[in-house]
């Protein structure tokens, strides 16, 4: 048998919702959280795009968790919302959510995740970048109030949850668990190349 083919998976994240996602599909897998110093430059560079964004984090964090493990497969994921050219990231407070859903409502938006799968111990890597078109309903204040009030939007890129089942995020192209925060269909994927 292969050595390769027994590594174990490593889940670079500290994301409740990237957990349940792997749990969900199957995976068996242990979590180490990347460091502070790796998740916490998450602002775009002067010119980067979304997909430069995302794949340059999730390559930080599969490197800094790598750097601690000594064999395995880790796997490194950011995720990120596009609206009108500005990147979405997760809101600082409530009144940051409610600049970016208000910007969100009504319109075509993107979600961008990049994925970095990192193989120990001989580095070999590969990032990739999955994305998810959606709509947002037109809602009125009262709603954007109503879902504020809920503290659901903390903790997600663009200030909102797919996952939560909330009736006015459609996906018009693309992969749900990508916006819920790991494209599941591209790990599957990315997994036997690796």
């Amino acid at each position: 048998m292969d050595e390769m083919s027994d590594l174990p998976l490593i889940l670079a994240s500290s994301s409740p919702r990237r957990r349940e996602l792997m749990t969900e599909w199957g995976y068996r897998f242990t979590v180490v959280a990347p460091s502070d110093a790796a998740e916490g430059e998450s602002t775009a560079h002067v010119r980067e795009s979304a997909q430069q964004l995302v794949s340059r984090l999730a390559l930080q964090k599969a490197r800094d968790v790598a750097g601690r493990v000594a064999r395995g497969i880790v796997i490194g994921c950011d995720t990120v919302a596009e609206c009108s050219g500005q990147i979405l990231g997760k809101p600082n407070d409530r009144e940051h959510a409610r600049q970016m859903l208000v910007l969100l409502r009504g319109q075509e938006h993107h979600v961008y995740s990049g994925l970095c799968l990192w193989r120990r111990p001989d580095d070999v890597y590969n990032v990739q970048v999955a994305v998810t078109n959606l709509h947002m309903s037109p809602l009125s204040d009262d709603q954007l109030d109503a879902y504020l009030a809920t503290g659901q939007w903390q903790g997600k890129a663009g200030g909102f949850g797919y996952q939560d089942r909330l009736g006015w995020i459609h996906i018009a192209e693309g992969s749900e668990s990508n916006v819920v925060g790991l494209p599941l269909e591209l790990l599957a994927q990315l997994l036997p190349r690796l």
